[in-house]
């Protein structure tokens, strides 16, 4: 049985002949010795636990500013893979436009070279066709003469 401060004030002890009754006293100082060793130990205990709570919130702690550390490293990385990637699409696009660009010019010579070369082509069927009317006029003339 714990006895508290303010039971042990109201404890009254009944006196004998020559003083206390040793019996009653020798039960209450056993009493107030258990509750005394009671409240040591839980004293003790409670230091122990106190001290292993101050271990882990120092761990954990030192866990919360690893994880910090971290995460913050992690958005760094991130936001830097984010901007590298996108340079290198700029560059790509980039490249894309110039390359489409040159095909463009390319198609377009190609296109102007194949309109000059049908263009000849053209004025020789139109100067041999000439011809041939030219031919057959020159024959129609003679068969008629």
């Amino acid at each position: 049985m714990t006895i508290t401060p303010v039971e042990l004030h109201h404890i009254e002890l009944k006196r004998g002949l020559f003083g206390y009754r040793p019996g009653p006293v020798d039960k209450l100082l056993e009493e107030i010795e258990r509750s005394f060793e009671d409240t040591w130990r839980e004293r003790a205990e409670y230091a122990d636990r106190i001290e292993e709570l101050q271990s882990d919130l120092a761990r954990h702690t030192d866990l919360e500013a690893l994880l910090r550390t971290t995460l913050v490293t992690a958005e760094k990385s991130a936001h830097e893979l984010k901007a590298q990637a996108k340079r290198e699409a700029d560059l790509v696009l980039e490249e894309a436009h110039a390359e489409a660009r040159a095909v463009t010019r390319e198609a377009t010579a190609e296109r102007e070279r194949l309109l000059a070369h049908a263009r000849k082509v053209r004025a020789l069927l139109e100067a041999a066709l000439d011809a041939v009317e030219d031919a057959s006029d020159d024959a129609s003339d003679a068969r008629a003469a």
